[in-house]
């Protein structure tokens, strides 16, 4: 006779395996449909490039359009509007709308700004209505109205026939399908008592879709805000990155989530506190010598671990203060329009940069101090728009670099691993590139399912190598789709730059969206052995406190250079 129970028992786990394997092919597929979907919303969502407001010459009634919320106005080219007055200085005022209304302000020019007739005092700032004159040099302007010049527009998402947006509520739900599907996956993950099921992932999915709920509530009933796309992707990949961290320890995930908690309530603090750009101008200053402070503290009383001094135990907790000063470093180095022409030089800056590499060398902390310099180079940039500035800073840190590796053997010894792995797949040389590469190609494209993989034995296999971790138990498909969100966010900022509210919004995504490519550049490419292995964090995904906040804290970078995150709440009051 033959043993039916084993029969049955045999075909009850092939019938599970199929359903567990059918939810890997769903989660990459889902994936990516809301990936695309939010970024095609946000493309579709944006105000067309029509003027906002015209500036009208008073004896040959030419018009100047006037397309931004601050445009600099001068006969250089590189300005918003140019002005064929050779009496004029290259940059000779700003042109900007905030709250209040549209103003206008000198920035050092030669021959001054008049507004009817008054000379303004350089720098000074004069509220003007349509109807007034502005003169500069020879030239005088009226300012006029045009049918798109109320910034308080009922509808921001002109689409054109035919187009609509992705529903932010359709989305979400279907966010929230695959953070289910992920839990479901996670209750069969193997456990160290051979259980087949385990209900604890359930209890994590529920606490984790309260927080997206409150979060979504708030966000568009609370604020009343037209759009949910950059909190969507980002609870997405969170919550990917939550159930891949428990299928290793639900200790684990479980501080993941209070972190992402954490994550969320400084995103909602900094998404208010960039609201009043007066506010952030006066905190600047402050706020960057808070990053320089974070960073000294940790040399003092920071606790090495893995070579590098970068955290800081307040009992249980730990924190990673470069995380979170990355954040305050932004702050440091953004601007708004005014300020750049009227300043003109990046010597603050780069004293702050040169202050926090300083701090991160010493710390050892390589890793970081690459984010920071690419973020220096993006900020530097985008300030001064010289290529030659940017040229000097890389060849001063590639002979810093150099004089550092040359006096530090230690540090060095990174690099002997690169491109070498396979003779030291049993050293600290090629140990955990080897292991990544290896169990990274076993997961195929939807992977050996959460918790089947071998990389989560590996040092750091949750953290620095999370992206093989990934790649192993998710599949290839999840682990590529995840590298495409973060490249989208470049190109979501890109498009965004002429429509934010201030050229300080434009600076500060740049710089966010900047961070989380090149870190997620490292993390991949570390561990497969394309770059020298950092200890660098993949956004989102990563265990990490810390980390995660700060990814947040980049996230409400990117969602302030939206225009309508503001302009919703001003419609409102």
């Amino acid at each position: 006779m033959p043993d039916l129970s084993a029969f049955f028992a045999s075909m009850g786990h092939q019938a599970l395996y199929l359903f567990l394997y059918i939810l890997r092919i769903l989660v990459p597929v889902l994936t990516l449909i809301i990936v695309i979907k939010c970024y095609r919303s946000v493309k579709l969502g944006r105000r067309p490039a029509e003027p906002v407001i015209m500036l009208e010459e008073v004896t040959t009634h030419a018009r100047f359009p006037v397309l931004y919320w601050e445009n600099s106005i001068g006969r250089s080219r590189s300005c918003d509007i140019v002005l064929p007055d050779a009496t004029m200085s290259r940059d000779h005022a700003v042109l900007m709308r905030r709250e209040e209304g549209w103003f206008i302000i000198d920035t050092n020019s030669k021959a001054g700004t008049f507004v009817n007739g008054k000379k303004l005092k350089p720098t000074a700032r004069a509220h003007i209505h349509p109807g007034d004159t502005i003169a500069m040099g020879s030239s005088a302007l009226t300012l006029r109205q045009t049918s798109l010049s109320d910034l308080k527009m009922k509808r921001f998402s002109m689409l054109g026939p035919g187009q609509r947006g992705a529903s932010p509520f359709a989305t979400f739900v279907l966010m929230i399908i695959v953070q289910m599907l992920m839990a479901i996956q996670c209750c069969f993950a193997p456990q160290e008592e051979d259980a087949i099921f385990t209900p604890l992932p359930l209890l994590l999915l529920g606490a984790l879709l309260v927080i997206d709920i409150a979060f979504y509530l708030f966000s568009m009933k609370g604020l009343n805000r037209v759009s949910f796309e950059v909190e969507t992707v980002a609870l997405l990949f969170s919550g990917i990155g939550l159930f891949l961290l428990a299928g290793d320890s639900m200790d684990v995930a479980l501080t993941q989530l209070a972190a992402m908690f954490l994550g969320i309530l400084v995103f909602c603090i900094l998404i208010w506190f960039m609201g009043d750009l007066e506010r952030v101008t006066k905190w600047r200053l402050p706020l960057a010598v808070c990053a320089v402070g974070l960073l000294a503290i940790t040399l003092v009383i920071g606790t090495s671990i893995n070579g590098s001094k970068n955290w800081i135990f307040l009992g249980p907790i730990s924190i990673q203060p470069s995380e979170l000063a990355k954040i305050l470093f932004i702050f440091g180095g953004a601007a708004t329009l005014d300020k750049l022409q009227t300043t003109r030089n990046l010597t603050e800056f780069i004293v702050l940069a040169a202050l926090c590499g300083g701090c991160l060398v010493l710390m050892k902390d390589l890793g970081s101090a690459a984010v920071f310099f690419v973020t220096f180079l993006i900020i530097a940039f985008m300030r001064s728009g010289s290529i030659r500035t940017v040229a000097l800073a890389c060849s001063a840190v590639v002979i810093g670099l150099f004089m550092f590796l040359k006096a530090k053997p230690y540090a060095a010894a990174r690099f002997l691993g690169w491109r070498h792995v396979w003779e030291h797949i049993n050293d600290n040389y090629g140990y955990q590139q080897s292991r990544t590469l290896t169990y990274a190609a076993s997961g195929g494209f939807f992977g050996t399912g959460l918790g089947n993989g071998y990389l989560h034995n590996v040092a750091a296999g949750n953290s620095d190598l999370v992206f093989g971790m990934m790649t192993e138990e998710l599949g290839l498909l999840l682990a590529l789709v995840t590298a495409a969100a973060v490249v989208l966010w470049i190109f979501y900022v890109r498009s965004d730059v002429t429509r934010s509210r201030s050229t300080f919004y434009s600076i500060s995504a740049c710089a966010a969206a900047g961070i989380l490519l090149f870190q997620s550049l490292l993390n991949i490419f570390g561990p497969l052995d394309v770059i020298p292995l950092t200890g660098v964090t993949l956004p989102f995904i990563s265990a990490g406190g810390s980390s995660m906040i700060s990814v947040w804290g980049m996230v409400a970078f990117i969602k302030a250079s939206d225009e309508r995150t503001y302009a919703v709440r001003k419609r409102k009051r």
